[in-house]
């Protein structure tokens, strides 16, 4: 990790903790139009093929987060296309072996994007938000990552590690199976 040297007093004493912390994650979404400052630095919208592209090679991130994902980005993902910010920033992250971290969030992750979600757990350095099916009677293909899960699997992912289980769930539809007994949760 590359040490930032600051002046004395540039910096507010309420925020070293922070700085000094080496759990910190930063996040470049969202927009900074007034101008202004927030935290040390304006946050940078991502926004062009240009932009993400150095990502990797100059070391300016340590994981991709993709969420929520959908089954065209998942799609473009398994066919290894760059054709997209979002894609071309897996691709400047992968080359260099950092984790890229999926949240699923589709309609159609047990019809057609099915077999894309397959291909990309086969592939290093790809990891997932468990997920699991959003609403099995009104939408029964459709699957959802826990979002609640995301800090937990960012952590496993930098760590080299799928969070498990991968597969969660669906709440109120789950079965547990004890000897002679069937359980719904």
């Amino acid at each position: 990790m590359r040490k930032l040297l600051l002046p004395r007093g540039a910096v507010n004493a309420v925020y070293l903790p922070y700085l000094q912390s080496p759990r910190r994650y930063q996040i470049f979404f969202g927009g900074a139009s007034s101008g202004k400052s927030c935290f040390l630095a304006t946050r940078a919208v991502l926004d062009t093929l240009q932009a993400v592209e150095p990502l990797g090679p100059r070391q300016m991130a340590q994981a991709l987060v993709i969420a929520p994902c959908t089954g065209a980005t998942l799609a473009r993902l398994a066919a290894g296309l760059s054709d997209t910010p979002v894609t071309l920033a897996a691709k400047s992250l992968l080359r260099v072996g950092c984790p890229v971290l999926v949240g699923i969030s589709t309609n159609d992750g047990l019809g057609a994007s099915g077999e894309n979600i397959a291909r990309l757990m086969q592939r290093k350095h790809y990891y997932f938000v468990p997920y699991g099916q959003d609403d099995p009677q009104a939408k029964p293909q459709s699957l959802k990552a826990r979002f609640a899960l995301l800090p937990a699997a960012l952590d496993a992912a930098l760590e080299g590690r799928q969070l498990q289980p991968v597969l969660c769930p669906a709440a109120g539809h789950g079965m547990s199976f004890q000897q002679g007994k069937s359980v719904v949760y």
